[in-house]
């Protein structure tokens, strides 16, 4: 039977509306006539799909800035899942409830739009119900809760969290304290909120390694499905590095099926606009933010590749514990205790204690982490004995805090980097393991940092005590230097 013109419209209109119910993707292209869906954003909405149909509860998403991801994940899904999921409230946050609360209005201003209600006429927002941060669903328990990480969410529960990149920029990333601060809000705050079988979208530019998402792919990492889209493909060997580092299998092709070197949206960037945006941006930023795998700056001595992860020392290893002391509280400048074990001249670094902390402190410290370090065995403990009398004085007090250890204070000399390049050739020779634990990014960051880095209390003690160590004849219990 041929159908009249207007009659063939209305049928293709019908198919229209029933494929935007299904997919993401159509929705958004229904919803949002003018968008241009590449394959990269047909991937991002079909893991979406997953998530709205209970398939997926925990995804990550990794790709470059303006590459339309927030389109999809933040303003789209929201209107989408109240579409699918009345019910089920939604809670999205971002580095500032100014931005979260800019995507809720433009997920609400879709819900209202004549395009939704001809998609799903039975869902709409009552008219008292026009804050930006907080709009629910007419009679029905679903709506939005927009705020910004660390903002007020508790006494509110979602069967969808969202967080749309926790972190404002790459200076905010590479502060210890505010990592901190965004790990300590996911676990007190934003993770307590999502009910039992909830969903969770993480979505961001990649910034450092130790961000929100490096510390769940470090402790939950088989819990989540990770979609990493470089802004350049890479090779083989370059993908199987990269996915080594976040913990991903080796031996996976591009997720878009790309060749080494294709775009990610051509559409929107293409190969000569990213090739000057990496030469511009610097390779660090580049792999970080463009590439989704972010590494430390590294100086010209130590490379990561030098240092392999074990379980533990042996048993019956030589320990020696070297502390560089400095006593300023909350800021300044670290003191460091690193515990170093040796057997058969392979080299553990077993534990690095490290802190800003007041004389006090400090001298509570290394008290407490002597007696902690009995259950290892025997460990021989040193501590850095700075110029002058103040110098002097302040060894003393160390010494005599440590009464019934075995304590020796130490005068080094000489250019530091001279001095850690004994402990340098052994690291090169593939004789040094780290011993597995919370400490090791901060120290690998700090190591292959030099000789650039801002710090260098953990470089110290490792150098001390490994020279030490090194230096040293095993006498029954004791050690002679």
């Amino acid at each position: 039977m041929n159908l009249q013109p207007s009659q063939a419209e209305a049928a293709e209109e019908l198919l229209r509306r029933r494929e935007a119910r299904k997919r993401l993707v159509n929705f958004t292209n229904y919803t949002f006539p003018q968008y241009v869906a590449e394959p990269a954003h047909e991937l991002i909405a079909e893991t979406l799909d997953q998530v709205v149909e209970g398939r997926l509860a925990r995804v990550m998403f990794f790709a470059p800035p303006q590459h339309g991801k927030s389109e999809l994940v933040s303003v789209r899904l929201p209107a989408y899942w109240l579409g699918r999921r009345s019910d089920d409230p939604i809670i999205l946050t971002s580095y500032a409830a100014s931005l979260a609360e800019d995507k809720s209005r433009q997920a609400r201003r879709i819900v209202e739009s004549e395009e939704y209600q001809r998609l799903f006429f039975e869902v709409g927002t009552p008219r008292d119900s026009r804050s930006v941060g907080h709009w629910t669903i007419e009679g029905r328990r679903g709506g939005m809760l927009a705020a910004g990480v660390g903002g007020p969410i508790t006494g509110h529960g979602a069967a969808l969290g969202i967080i749309d990149d926790p972190f404002e920029n790459w200076e905010q990333a590479q502060s210890q304290t505010m990592r901190d601060k965004v790990w300590d809000w996911w676990k007190s705050t934003f993770r307590t909120r999502i009910w039992e079988n909830g969903a969770i979208v993480l979505v961001m530019s990649r910034w450092h390694e130790d961000d929100l998402a490096g510390r769940l792919i470090g402790e939950q990492g088989d819990e989540w499905t990770i979609i990493r889209l470089p802004a350049l493909a890479e090779a083989q060997d370059e993908r199987d590095e990269s996915n080594k580092r976040l913990k991903l299998a080796t031996g996976l092709g591009d997720a878009l099926g790309r060749a080494p070197g294709e775009p990610l949206c051509p559409r929107r960037f293409s190969r000569n606009a990213l090739d000057a945006i990496k030469r511009d941006v610097g390779s660090q930023v580049w792999n970080a933010e463009y590439q989704g795998v972010p590494r430390a700056p590294e100086g010209n001595r130590f490379k990561r590749a030098w240092f392999s992860i074990v379980r533990a020392a042996p048993v019956n290893a030589r320990r020696i514990r070297y502390w560089d002391k400095a006593g300023t509280s909350g800021g300044g400048k670290f003191t460091a205790g690193v515990l170093i074990a040796e057997a058969d001249k392979h080299y553990y670094i077993e534990d690095v204690v490290r802190g800003q902390w007041s004389a006090f402190e400090r001298e509570n410290t290394i008290l407490q982490t002597a007696k902690l370090d009995t259950q290892r065995g025997h460990v021989v403990i040193w501590h850095e004995q700075e110029p002058g009398s103040g110098g002097k004085d302040s060894a003393d007090a160390t010494t005599s805090n440590l009464a019934g250890f075995t304590v020796h204070a130490d005068r080094p000399t000489g250019d530091k980097d001279v001095r850690m390049e004994p402990f340098a050739a052994q690291a090169e020779a593939g004789n040094v393991f780290l011993v597995e634990g919370a400490w090791n990014q901060a120290w690998l960051e700090e190591i292959c940092a030099i000789p650039s880095g801002a710090f260098r209390d953990q470089a110290d003690g490792t150098s001390g005590a490994f020279n030490k160590l090194a230096g040293a004849r095993h006498t029954g219990f004791s050690y002679e230097y």
